[in-house]
Protein backbone atom coordinates (compact mmCIF):
# COMPACT_ATOMS: atom_id res chain seq x y z
CA UNK A 1 0.00 0.00 0.00
CA UNK A 2 2.80 2.40 0.91
CA UNK A 3 4.51 1.67 -2.41
CA UNK A 4 1.27 2.26 -4.32
CA UNK A 5 0.75 5.58 -2.55
CA UNK A 6 4.29 6.62 -3.36
CA UNK A 7 3.78 5.55 -6.98
CA UNK A 8 0.55 7.55 -7.24
CA UNK A 9 2.21 10.63 -5.70
CA UNK A 10 5.20 10.31 -8.02
CA UNK A 11 2.97 10.00 -11.09
CA UNK A 12 1.08 13.12 -10.07
CA UNK A 13 4.36 14.95 -9.55
CA UNK A 14 5.68 13.84 -12.92
CA UNK A 15 2.48 15.01 -14.57
CA UNK A 16 2.93 18.39 -12.97
CA UNK A 17 6.53 18.57 -14.18
CA UNK A 18 5.45 17.76 -17.74
CA UNK A 19 2.81 20.49 -17.61
CA UNK A 20 5.38 23.01 -16.41
CA UNK A 21 7.81 21.83 -19.11
CA UNK A 22 5.14 22.23 -21.80
CA UNK A 23 4.25 25.67 -20.48
CA UNK A 24 7.89 26.70 -20.46
CA UNK A 25 8.39 25.35 -23.99
CA UNK A 26 5.29 27.19 -25.18
CA UNK A 27 6.58 30.39 -23.65
CA UNK A 28 9.91 29.84 -25.37
CA UNK A 29 8.22 29.31 -28.70
CA UNK A 30 6.03 32.38 -28.26
CA UNK A 31 9.07 34.41 -27.30
CA UNK A 32 11.01 33.37 -30.41
CA UNK A 33 8.06 34.15 -32.66
CA UNK A 34 7.49 37.50 -30.98
CA UNK A 35 11.08 38.74 -31.28
CA UNK A 36 11.70 39.84 -34.81
CA UNK A 37 15.14 41.09 -33.83
CA UNK A 38 16.68 37.61 -33.57
CA UNK A 39 15.85 36.79 -30.25
CA UNK A 40 15.02 34.12 -27.68
CA UNK A 41 13.10 34.82 -24.57
CA UNK A 42 11.51 37.98 -25.86
CA UNK A 43 13.33 40.42 -23.61
CA UNK A 44 12.91 43.89 -24.99
CA UNK A 45 10.20 42.79 -27.42
CA UNK A 46 7.47 44.65 -25.60
CA UNK A 47 5.94 41.61 -23.88
CA UNK A 48 4.76 42.00 -20.33
CA UNK A 49 4.40 38.26 -19.63
CA UNK A 50 7.10 36.32 -17.82
CA UNK A 51 8.78 33.15 -19.08
CA UNK A 52 10.97 30.65 -17.24
CA UNK A 53 13.49 28.53 -19.08
CA UNK A 54 16.44 26.28 -18.42
CA UNK A 55 19.79 25.83 -20.10
CA UNK A 56 23.26 24.65 -19.21
CA UNK A 57 25.19 27.89 -19.76
CA UNK A 58 24.21 31.56 -19.90
CA UNK A 59 26.65 34.04 -21.41
CA UNK A 60 25.86 37.55 -20.16
CA UNK A 61 27.01 40.13 -22.69
CA UNK A 62 27.31 40.00 -26.46
CA UNK A 63 30.58 41.85 -26.87
CA UNK A 64 33.64 40.15 -28.33
CA UNK A 65 34.37 38.13 -25.16
CA UNK A 66 30.79 36.85 -24.92
CA UNK A 67 30.67 36.04 -28.62
CA UNK A 68 34.03 34.24 -28.39
CA UNK A 69 32.71 32.13 -25.49
CA UNK A 70 29.51 31.26 -27.36
CA UNK A 71 31.44 30.47 -30.54
CA UNK A 72 33.81 28.19 -28.63
CA UNK A 73 30.91 26.31 -27.04
CA UNK A 74 29.12 25.93 -30.38
CA UNK A 75 32.29 24.86 -32.16
CA UNK A 76 32.66 21.99 -29.68
CA UNK A 77 29.10 20.78 -30.05
CA UNK A 78 27.67 22.44 -26.94
CA UNK A 79 24.41 24.06 -28.05
CA UNK A 80 22.53 24.23 -24.75
CA UNK A 81 23.43 27.83 -23.98
CA UNK A 82 21.97 31.31 -24.30
CA UNK A 83 23.78 34.59 -24.93
CA UNK A 84 22.01 37.62 -23.44
CA UNK A 85 22.85 41.04 -24.90
CA UNK A 86 21.34 44.23 -23.44
CA UNK A 87 21.67 46.24 -26.64
CA UNK A 88 19.69 45.68 -29.82
CA UNK A 89 22.96 44.71 -31.53
CA UNK A 90 25.92 42.49 -30.77
CA UNK A 91 29.57 43.50 -30.74
CA UNK A 92 29.79 45.64 -27.61
CA UNK A 93 32.55 48.19 -28.07
CA UNK A 94 33.14 47.02 -31.65
CA UNK A 95 30.62 48.91 -33.79
CA UNK A 96 30.54 50.88 -37.03
CA UNK A 97 28.02 53.33 -38.50
CA UNK A 98 27.60 54.87 -41.95
CA UNK A 99 28.86 58.43 -42.34
CA UNK A 100 28.24 59.87 -45.77
CA UNK A 101 29.20 57.21 -48.28
CA UNK A 102 31.63 55.55 -45.84
CA UNK A 103 31.57 53.60 -42.57
CA UNK A 104 33.42 54.70 -39.46
CA UNK A 105 34.38 52.66 -36.40
CA UNK A 106 33.02 54.12 -33.17
CA UNK A 107 34.93 51.67 -30.99
CA UNK A 108 37.96 49.46 -31.64
CA UNK A 109 40.11 50.82 -34.44
CA UNK A 110 43.21 48.67 -34.89
CA UNK A 111 44.38 45.10 -34.53
CA UNK A 112 47.25 45.63 -32.09
CA UNK A 113 50.07 43.41 -33.28
CA UNK A 114 50.37 40.48 -35.64
CA UNK A 115 52.39 37.65 -34.12
CA UNK A 116 50.20 35.61 -31.81
CA UNK A 117 47.16 37.85 -32.22
CA UNK A 118 43.99 35.75 -32.76
CA UNK A 119 42.16 38.72 -34.27
CA UNK A 120 44.80 39.05 -36.98
CA UNK A 121 44.68 35.31 -37.62
CA UNK A 122 40.89 35.45 -37.85
CA UNK A 123 41.10 38.39 -40.25
CA UNK A 124 43.66 36.63 -42.46
CA UNK A 125 41.65 33.40 -42.50
CA UNK A 126 38.55 35.29 -43.66
CA UNK A 127 40.19 37.53 -46.26
CA UNK A 128 39.75 40.73 -44.25
CA UNK A 129 43.39 41.85 -44.58
CA UNK A 130 44.67 43.22 -47.86
CA UNK A 131 48.21 41.85 -47.83
CA UNK A 132 49.03 43.45 -51.18
CA UNK A 133 47.93 46.95 -50.21
CA UNK A 134 50.85 49.15 -49.17
CA UNK A 135 49.93 51.66 -46.44
CA UNK A 136 49.77 55.33 -47.37
CA UNK A 137 52.63 57.49 -46.08
CA UNK A 138 51.82 58.99 -42.68
CA UNK A 139 52.89 62.62 -42.48
CA UNK A 140 52.32 64.34 -39.17
CA UNK A 141 52.59 68.06 -38.54
CA UNK A 142 52.53 69.86 -35.19
CA UNK A 143 51.28 73.42 -34.85
CA UNK A 144 50.86 75.99 -32.10
CA UNK A 145 47.77 78.01 -31.24
CA UNK A 146 49.24 80.87 -33.32
CA UNK A 147 49.31 78.60 -36.36
CA UNK A 148 53.08 78.20 -36.35
CA UNK A 149 54.23 74.82 -37.62
CA UNK A 150 57.01 73.10 -35.66
CA UNK A 151 60.00 71.82 -37.70
CA UNK A 152 59.70 68.09 -38.27
CA UNK A 153 63.24 67.43 -36.99
CA UNK A 154 62.27 68.95 -33.64
CA UNK A 155 59.08 66.88 -33.50
CA UNK A 156 61.00 63.70 -34.28
CA UNK A 157 63.65 64.46 -31.65
CA UNK A 158 61.08 64.89 -28.87
CA UNK A 159 59.07 61.87 -29.98
CA UNK A 160 62.15 59.63 -29.82
CA UNK A 161 63.04 60.98 -26.36
CA UNK A 162 59.45 60.43 -25.19
CA UNK A 163 59.45 56.81 -26.41
CA UNK A 164 62.69 56.26 -24.50
CA UNK A 165 61.14 57.70 -21.32
CA UNK A 166 58.09 55.44 -21.73
CA UNK A 167 60.21 52.33 -22.19
CA UNK A 168 62.09 53.13 -18.99
CA UNK A 169 58.74 53.26 -17.21
CA UNK A 170 57.87 49.81 -18.56
CA UNK A 171 61.15 48.36 -17.29
CA UNK A 172 60.16 48.75 -13.63
CA UNK A 173 57.71 45.86 -14.01
CA UNK A 174 60.42 43.35 -14.89
CA UNK A 175 63.46 44.83 -13.12
CA UNK A 176 64.38 44.78 -9.46
CA UNK A 177 65.24 48.46 -9.01
CA UNK A 178 62.73 50.97 -7.68
CA UNK A 179 61.78 54.41 -9.02
CA UNK A 180 62.86 57.64 -7.30
CA UNK A 181 61.11 58.43 -4.01
CA UNK A 182 57.54 59.77 -4.26
CA UNK A 183 57.33 58.85 -7.96
CA UNK A 184 54.37 56.45 -8.19
CA UNK A 185 52.76 57.16 -11.56
CA UNK A 186 53.79 57.10 -15.19
CA UNK A 187 52.94 60.79 -15.53
CA UNK A 188 55.16 61.76 -12.60
CA UNK A 189 58.08 59.74 -13.97
CA UNK A 190 57.81 61.14 -17.51
CA UNK A 191 57.48 64.69 -16.16
CA UNK A 192 60.65 64.12 -14.12
CA UNK A 193 62.51 62.80 -17.17
CA UNK A 194 61.18 65.69 -19.26
CA UNK A 195 62.40 68.25 -16.72
CA UNK A 196 65.88 66.68 -16.66
CA UNK A 197 65.93 66.62 -20.47
CA UNK A 198 64.90 70.25 -20.82
CA UNK A 199 67.24 71.48 -18.08
CA UNK A 200 70.14 70.94 -20.47
CA UNK A 201 68.64 73.42 -22.94
CA UNK A 202 68.88 77.19 -22.35
CA UNK A 203 65.65 79.15 -22.19
CA UNK A 204 64.43 79.77 -25.71
CA UNK A 205 61.44 79.45 -27.99
CA UNK A 206 62.67 76.01 -29.05
CA UNK A 207 62.77 74.87 -25.42
CA UNK A 208 59.19 76.05 -25.00
CA UNK A 209 58.19 74.14 -28.15
CA UNK A 210 59.83 71.00 -26.83
CA UNK A 211 57.84 71.29 -23.60
CA UNK A 212 54.58 71.69 -25.55
CA UNK A 213 55.33 68.59 -27.64
CA UNK A 214 55.98 66.51 -24.51
CA UNK A 215 52.64 67.68 -23.08
CA UNK A 216 50.85 66.82 -26.34
CA UNK A 217 52.34 63.32 -26.33
CA UNK A 218 51.19 62.82 -22.73
CA UNK A 219 47.64 63.76 -23.79
CA UNK A 220 47.96 61.23 -26.60
CA UNK A 221 49.07 58.62 -24.06
CA UNK A 222 45.88 59.15 -22.03
CA UNK A 223 43.88 58.07 -25.09
CA UNK A 224 46.09 55.01 -25.51
CA UNK A 225 45.94 54.06 -21.82
CA UNK A 226 42.32 55.05 -21.25
CA UNK A 227 42.64 57.57 -18.41
CA UNK A 228 42.18 61.24 -17.55
CA UNK A 229 45.84 61.85 -16.71
CA UNK A 230 48.95 59.70 -16.83
CA UNK A 231 49.34 60.56 -13.14
CA UNK A 232 46.57 57.96 -12.62
CA UNK A 233 48.57 55.07 -14.15
CA UNK A 234 50.69 52.94 -11.81
CA UNK A 235 54.36 53.18 -12.73
CA UNK A 236 55.36 49.72 -11.52
CA UNK A 237 52.57 48.03 -13.50
CA UNK A 238 52.90 49.73 -16.89
CA UNK A 239 55.03 46.87 -18.21
CA UNK A 240 52.39 44.28 -17.31
CA UNK A 241 50.71 44.93 -20.65
CA UNK A 242 52.22 42.73 -23.36
CA UNK A 243 52.64 44.43 -26.71
CA UNK A 244 52.49 42.04 -29.68
CA UNK A 245 54.89 42.59 -32.53
CA UNK A 246 53.79 43.80 -35.95
CA UNK A 247 52.36 47.26 -35.35
CA UNK A 248 48.75 48.39 -35.65
CA UNK A 249 46.71 46.90 -38.49
CA UNK A 250 43.66 48.62 -40.00
CA UNK A 251 41.17 46.36 -41.78
CA UNK A 252 40.05 47.83 -45.13
CA UNK A 253 36.42 47.00 -44.35
CA UNK A 254 36.72 48.22 -40.74
CA UNK A 255 37.28 46.42 -37.45
CA UNK A 256 33.62 45.54 -37.08
CA UNK A 257 33.98 43.18 -40.07
CA UNK A 258 35.68 40.77 -37.64
CA UNK A 259 32.35 40.11 -35.91
CA UNK A 260 30.84 38.01 -38.72
CA UNK A 261 33.46 35.21 -38.54
CA UNK A 262 33.04 35.05 -34.76
CA UNK A 263 29.25 34.86 -34.90
CA UNK A 264 29.05 32.48 -37.86
CA UNK A 265 28.92 29.23 -35.86
CA UNK A 266 26.59 30.50 -33.13
CA UNK A 267 22.96 29.40 -33.70
CA UNK A 268 20.94 32.62 -34.16
CA UNK A 269 18.23 31.35 -31.81
CA UNK A 270 20.82 31.20 -29.00
CA UNK A 271 21.41 34.96 -29.13
CA UNK A 272 18.88 37.10 -27.29
CA UNK A 273 19.19 40.82 -27.96
CA UNK A 274 17.59 43.76 -26.14
CA UNK A 275 17.71 41.69 -22.96
CA UNK A 276 19.32 43.57 -20.06
CA UNK A 277 20.07 41.44 -17.02
CA UNK A 278 18.75 42.74 -13.71
CA UNK A 279 19.91 40.08 -11.24
CA UNK A 280 22.32 37.13 -11.21
CA UNK A 281 21.60 34.79 -8.33
CA UNK A 282 24.52 32.42 -8.11
CA UNK A 283 23.92 29.50 -5.82
CA UNK A 284 21.66 26.44 -5.88
CA UNK A 285 18.20 27.37 -7.16
CA UNK A 286 15.90 24.51 -6.10
CA UNK A 287 13.01 23.13 -8.10
CA UNK A 288 14.50 23.76 -11.53
CA UNK A 289 13.36 21.60 -14.43
CA UNK A 290 15.79 19.14 -15.98
CA UNK A 291 17.14 20.54 -19.22
CA UNK A 292 15.94 18.34 -22.08
CA UNK A 293 19.13 18.84 -24.04
CA UNK A 294 22.30 16.98 -23.20
CA UNK A 295 25.03 19.42 -24.11
CA UNK A 296 27.91 17.24 -23.08
CA UNK A 297 28.83 19.52 -20.19
CA UNK A 298 28.86 17.30 -17.13
CA UNK A 299 26.10 17.65 -14.57
CA UNK A 300 27.03 19.20 -11.25
CA UNK A 301 28.42 16.45 -9.09
CA UNK A 302 26.43 17.39 -6.02
CA UNK A 303 23.39 15.08 -6.14
CA UNK A 304 22.82 12.17 -3.77
CA UNK A 305 20.18 9.47 -3.45
CA UNK A 306 18.97 10.80 -0.13
CA UNK A 307 18.76 14.45 -1.20
CA UNK A 308 15.53 16.33 -1.59
CA UNK A 309 16.26 16.62 -5.31
CA UNK A 310 15.28 13.01 -5.79
CA UNK A 311 11.50 12.85 -6.21
CA UNK A 312 10.92 9.09 -6.26
CA UNK A 313 11.89 6.11 -4.18
CA UNK A 314 14.55 4.17 -6.06
CA UNK A 315 15.80 2.03 -3.18
CA UNK A 316 17.02 -1.53 -3.96
CA UNK A 317 14.51 -2.99 -1.47
CA UNK A 318 11.42 -1.65 -3.22
CA UNK A 319 8.66 -4.20 -3.92
CA UNK A 320 8.72 -5.47 -7.54
CA UNK A 321 5.69 -4.91 -9.75
CA UNK A 322 4.48 -7.13 -12.55
CA UNK A 323 7.24 -8.25 -14.84
CA UNK A 324 9.84 -7.82 -12.12
CA UNK A 325 10.31 -4.08 -12.67
CA UNK A 326 10.97 -1.84 -9.72
CA UNK A 327 8.29 0.76 -8.99
CA UNK A 328 8.36 3.57 -11.61
CA UNK A 329 11.87 2.70 -12.74
CA UNK A 330 10.86 3.49 -16.32
CA UNK A 331 9.63 6.92 -15.15
CA UNK A 332 12.55 7.75 -12.86
CA UNK A 333 13.22 11.47 -13.00
CA UNK A 334 15.24 13.82 -10.88
CA UNK A 335 14.76 17.51 -10.38
CA UNK A 336 18.23 18.91 -10.97
CA UNK A 337 18.86 22.19 -9.14
CA UNK A 338 20.21 25.16 -11.07
CA UNK A 339 23.29 26.91 -9.74
CA UNK A 340 22.36 30.24 -11.30
CA UNK A 341 19.15 32.18 -11.77
CA UNK A 342 19.24 35.05 -14.25
CA UNK A 343 16.44 37.60 -13.89
CA UNK A 344 16.01 39.87 -16.91
CA UNK A 345 14.69 43.40 -16.64
CA UNK A 346 11.34 42.41 -18.16
CA UNK A 347 10.88 39.66 -15.57
CA UNK A 348 11.94 36.65 -17.64
CA UNK A 349 13.91 34.07 -15.67
CA UNK A 350 16.58 31.69 -16.89
CA UNK A 351 17.98 28.86 -14.75
CA UNK A 352 21.42 27.53 -15.62
CA UNK A 353 24.29 25.44 -14.33
CA UNK A 354 26.94 27.98 -15.28
CA UNK A 355 27.13 31.65 -16.22
CA UNK A 356 29.92 33.42 -18.08
CA UNK A 357 29.72 37.08 -17.06
CA UNK A 358 31.27 39.47 -19.59
CA UNK A 359 29.85 42.72 -18.21
CA UNK A 360 32.37 45.55 -18.77
CA UNK A 361 34.39 46.80 -15.83
CA UNK A 362 32.52 50.12 -15.92
CA UNK A 363 29.20 48.30 -15.44
CA UNK A 364 30.67 46.16 -12.65
CA UNK A 365 31.92 49.27 -10.87
CA UNK A 366 28.49 50.86 -11.02
CA UNK A 367 26.11 47.92 -10.63
CA UNK A 368 27.89 44.84 -9.22
CA UNK A 369 26.36 45.33 -5.76
CA UNK A 370 22.87 45.41 -7.26
CA UNK A 371 23.27 42.66 -9.87
CA UNK A 372 24.88 39.82 -7.92
CA UNK A 373 23.04 37.93 -5.18
CA UNK A 374 24.74 37.03 -2.95
CA UNK A 375 27.34 39.81 -3.36
CA UNK A 376 30.63 39.00 -5.02
CA UNK A 377 33.48 38.10 -2.65
CA UNK A 378 35.19 41.07 -1.03
CA UNK A 379 38.51 40.43 -2.79
CA UNK A 380 36.74 40.68 -6.14
CA UNK A 381 34.81 43.88 -5.39
CA UNK A 382 37.95 45.53 -4.02
CA UNK A 383 39.83 44.68 -7.21
CA UNK A 384 36.97 46.07 -9.30
CA UNK A 385 37.23 49.34 -7.36
CA UNK A 386 41.03 49.59 -7.58
CA UNK A 387 41.28 49.21 -11.34
CA UNK A 388 40.72 52.21 -13.59
CA UNK A 389 38.09 52.31 -16.30
CA UNK A 390 38.49 55.55 -18.23
CA UNK A 391 36.73 57.25 -21.09
CA UNK A 392 38.16 57.78 -24.57
CA UNK A 393 35.88 59.32 -27.20
CA UNK A 394 36.08 60.00 -30.91
CA UNK A 395 34.90 63.09 -32.79
CA UNK A 396 34.20 62.51 -36.48
CA UNK A 397 33.95 65.53 -38.79
CA UNK A 398 32.42 64.83 -42.20
CA UNK A 399 32.96 67.29 -45.08
CA UNK A 400 31.42 67.46 -48.53
CA UNK A 401 34.86 68.08 -50.07
CA UNK A 402 38.52 67.70 -49.05
CA UNK A 403 40.24 70.80 -47.65
CA UNK A 404 43.34 69.51 -45.82
CA UNK A 405 46.60 69.29 -47.76
CA UNK A 406 46.59 65.80 -49.33
CA UNK A 407 50.13 65.11 -48.08
CA UNK A 408 49.12 65.65 -44.42
CA UNK A 409 47.59 62.75 -42.50
CA UNK A 410 47.52 64.15 -38.94
CA UNK A 411 47.68 67.51 -37.20
CA UNK A 412 48.99 67.63 -33.62
CA UNK A 413 47.76 70.57 -31.53
CA UNK A 414 50.33 72.11 -29.18
CA UNK A 415 48.14 73.83 -26.63
CA UNK A 416 49.55 76.44 -24.26
CA UNK A 417 49.53 75.38 -20.59
CA UNK A 418 46.30 76.04 -18.69
CA UNK A 419 44.78 75.34 -15.29
CA UNK A 420 44.08 71.72 -14.34
CA UNK A 421 41.26 72.80 -12.04
CA UNK A 422 38.28 70.47 -12.69
CA UNK A 423 35.92 73.43 -12.42
CA UNK A 424 37.53 74.84 -15.59
CA UNK A 425 36.55 71.82 -17.71
CA UNK A 426 33.30 73.37 -19.07
CA UNK A 427 35.31 76.31 -20.38
CA UNK A 428 38.39 74.42 -21.55
CA UNK A 429 37.26 70.85 -22.39
CA UNK A 430 38.32 71.14 -26.05
CA UNK A 431 41.97 71.69 -25.06
CA UNK A 432 42.20 67.96 -24.32
CA UNK A 433 41.83 67.20 -28.07
CA UNK A 434 45.42 66.46 -28.99
CA UNK A 435 45.08 65.85 -32.75
CA UNK A 436 42.91 65.50 -35.82
CA UNK A 437 43.79 62.69 -38.22
CA UNK A 438 42.45 61.71 -41.63
CA UNK A 439 40.11 58.75 -41.84
CA UNK A 440 39.61 59.65 -45.51
CA UNK A 441 39.89 62.79 -47.61
CA UNK A 442 36.51 63.98 -46.33
CA UNK A 443 36.49 62.64 -42.74
CA UNK A 444 38.66 63.86 -39.87
CA UNK A 445 38.92 62.13 -36.51
CA UNK A 446 39.63 63.89 -33.22
CA UNK A 447 40.51 62.11 -29.96
CA UNK A 448 39.62 63.20 -26.43
CA UNK A 449 39.88 61.44 -23.07
CA UNK A 450 39.08 61.64 -19.38
CA UNK A 451 36.81 64.15 -17.66
CA UNK A 452 36.88 66.38 -20.72
CA UNK A 453 35.52 63.53 -22.83
CA UNK A 454 32.76 62.93 -20.30
CA UNK A 455 31.82 66.61 -20.45
CA UNK A 456 31.92 66.61 -24.25
CA UNK A 457 29.33 63.82 -24.23
CA UNK A 458 26.84 66.22 -22.62
CA UNK A 459 27.14 68.80 -25.41
CA UNK A 460 25.05 69.02 -28.61
CA UNK A 461 26.95 67.88 -31.70
CA UNK A 462 26.52 71.37 -33.19
CA UNK A 463 28.49 72.87 -30.29
CA UNK A 464 31.28 70.31 -30.71
CA UNK A 465 31.31 70.88 -34.47
CA UNK A 466 31.65 74.67 -34.12
CA UNK A 467 34.42 74.35 -31.54
CA UNK A 468 36.38 71.88 -33.69
CA UNK A 469 36.11 74.23 -36.69
CA UNK A 470 37.43 77.07 -34.53
CA UNK A 471 40.35 74.87 -33.41
CA UNK A 472 41.28 73.83 -36.94
CA UNK A 473 41.16 77.42 -38.23
CA UNK A 474 43.43 78.50 -35.37
CA UNK A 475 46.07 75.78 -35.61
CA UNK A 476 46.12 75.64 -39.43
CA UNK A 477 46.12 79.44 -39.55
CA UNK A 478 43.38 79.26 -42.16
CA UNK A 479 40.12 81.20 -41.60
CA UNK A 480 38.51 79.41 -44.55
CA UNK A 481 38.45 75.93 -43.04
CA UNK A 482 34.83 74.90 -43.74
CA UNK A 483 32.22 73.82 -41.24
CA UNK A 484 31.66 70.05 -41.42
CA UNK A 485 28.44 68.78 -42.92
CA UNK A 486 28.05 66.43 -39.99
CA UNK A 487 29.68 65.83 -36.61
CA UNK A 488 29.43 62.46 -34.85
CA UNK A 489 30.68 62.05 -31.29
CA UNK A 490 30.93 58.81 -29.35
CA UNK A 491 29.57 58.64 -25.81
CA UNK A 492 31.11 55.57 -24.18
CA UNK A 493 30.87 56.94 -20.66
CA UNK A 494 27.20 57.83 -21.04
CA UNK A 495 26.30 54.45 -22.55
CA UNK A 496 24.62 52.41 -19.75
CA UNK A 497 26.04 49.10 -21.00
CA UNK A 498 29.67 50.23 -21.20
CA UNK A 499 30.12 53.20 -18.81
CA UNK A 500 33.55 53.91 -20.24
CA UNK A 501 36.04 52.67 -22.79
CA UNK A 502 38.66 50.24 -21.44
CA UNK A 503 40.72 49.14 -18.47
CA UNK A 504 43.95 50.54 -17.06
CA UNK A 505 45.92 49.75 -13.91
CA UNK A 506 45.57 52.73 -11.59
CA UNK A 507 48.09 53.80 -8.96
CA UNK A 508 47.74 51.32 -6.11
CA UNK A 509 46.26 48.58 -8.31
CA UNK A 510 48.17 45.72 -9.90
CA UNK A 511 48.01 42.86 -12.36
CA UNK A 512 46.80 40.72 -9.45
CA UNK A 513 43.55 42.70 -9.39
CA UNK A 514 42.85 41.65 -12.98
CA UNK A 515 43.57 38.04 -12.09
CA UNK A 516 41.26 38.24 -9.06
CA UNK A 517 38.38 39.58 -11.15
CA UNK A 518 38.95 36.73 -13.60
CA UNK A 519 38.91 34.12 -10.82
CA UNK A 520 35.89 31.80 -11.31
CA UNK A 521 33.44 31.16 -8.47
CA UNK A 522 32.17 27.76 -7.28
CA UNK A 523 29.15 26.70 -5.29
CA UNK A 524 28.53 23.60 -3.17
CA UNK A 525 30.66 20.65 -4.26
CA UNK A 526 30.70 21.51 -7.94
CA UNK A 527 33.78 20.46 -9.83
CA UNK A 528 33.27 23.11 -12.50
CA UNK A 529 32.79 26.83 -11.84
CA UNK A 530 29.31 28.21 -11.34
CA UNK A 531 30.28 31.70 -12.46
CA UNK A 532 33.12 32.64 -14.77
CA UNK A 533 34.28 36.09 -15.83
CA UNK A 534 35.53 37.27 -19.20
CA UNK A 535 36.25 40.55 -20.97
CA UNK A 536 39.29 42.69 -21.67
CA UNK A 537 39.41 43.60 -17.96
CA UNK A 538 40.05 39.93 -17.08
CA UNK A 539 43.16 39.36 -19.22
CA UNK A 540 46.23 40.22 -17.19
CA UNK A 541 48.50 40.80 -20.20
CA UNK A 542 46.14 42.03 -22.94
CA UNK A 543 43.74 44.21 -20.93
CA UNK A 544 42.19 47.10 -22.91
CA UNK A 545 42.31 45.14 -26.20
CA UNK A 546 39.89 43.19 -28.35
CA UNK A 547 42.24 40.21 -28.54
CA UNK A 548 42.37 40.18 -24.73
CA UNK A 549 38.57 40.08 -24.64
CA UNK A 550 38.44 37.35 -27.28
CA UNK A 551 40.98 35.11 -25.54
CA UNK A 552 39.30 35.54 -22.15
CA UNK A 553 35.95 34.45 -23.60
CA UNK A 554 37.44 31.33 -25.14
CA UNK A 555 39.27 30.49 -21.92
CA UNK A 556 36.07 30.75 -19.88
CA UNK A 557 34.18 28.49 -22.30
CA UNK A 558 37.02 25.99 -22.35
CA UNK A 559 36.90 25.65 -18.56
CA UNK A 560 33.35 24.32 -18.92
CA UNK A 561 34.35 21.92 -21.70
CA UNK A 562 37.29 20.32 -19.93
CA UNK A 563 36.63 16.79 -18.60
CA UNK A 564 36.29 16.47 -14.85
CA UNK A 565 38.72 13.55 -14.71
CA UNK A 566 42.24 13.78 -16.01
CA UNK A 567 42.57 12.69 -19.63
CA UNK A 568 45.20 12.84 -22.29
CA UNK A 569 45.55 16.43 -23.49
CA UNK A 570 45.60 16.98 -27.25
CA UNK A 571 46.25 20.54 -28.39
CA UNK A 572 44.53 21.33 -31.66
CA UNK A 573 44.99 24.43 -33.80
CA UNK A 574 42.39 23.81 -36.46
CA UNK A 575 41.07 27.34 -36.66
CA UNK A 576 44.33 29.19 -37.24
CA UNK A 577 47.82 28.61 -38.46
CA UNK A 578 49.62 30.85 -36.01
CA UNK A 579 51.04 30.49 -32.55
CA UNK A 580 48.39 32.10 -30.32
CA UNK A 581 45.88 29.24 -30.40
CA UNK A 582 48.57 26.76 -29.41
CA UNK A 583 49.75 29.01 -26.58
CA UNK A 584 46.16 29.59 -25.49
CA UNK A 585 45.56 25.86 -25.42
CA UNK A 586 48.56 25.43 -23.15
CA UNK A 587 47.35 28.13 -20.76
CA UNK A 588 44.02 26.35 -20.35
CA UNK A 589 45.57 23.20 -18.95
Amino acid sequence: MAVAKRATAALAHLKKIREVSKCSAALRGAAVEGDAGGGGCGCGSGRTGMSVRRCRVVVVGGGVSGLAAADHLAAHGQRDFLLLEARSRIGGRVVAIPLGSQRVELGANWIHGVLGNPMFELAIANGLVDVLNSPKPHRVIAATELGRQVPFDLLQEIYEAYVCFLKRCEEYFICQYLPPPDINSVGEHINLETALYLDKIPESEEKRMRRLIFECLLKRETCISGCHSMNEIDLLELGSYTELQGGNIVLPSGYSAILEPIVRRIPPENIIKSCPVKTIRWGTVTGSIQSPTDSGIDDPGNESDDSDKTVIDDSPNATPLEGGAKPLEHLKHKLRPANVEIVCENGDIIHADHVICTLPLGVLKEQASAIFQPPLPKYKTESIERLLYGTVDKIFLYYDRPFLNPTISEVLMLWEPHSDDPTDIPANWYRKIYSFSKVSDTILLGWISGKEAEYMETLPSETVSSKCTEILRKFLNDPFVPEPQKCVCTSWHKQPYSRGSYTAIAVGASQIDIEQIAQPLYTNRQKKPTMLFAGEHTHSNFYSTVHGAYLSGRTAAQQLLLPEEGQEVVLECNETSDLSTWIQGMSMQ
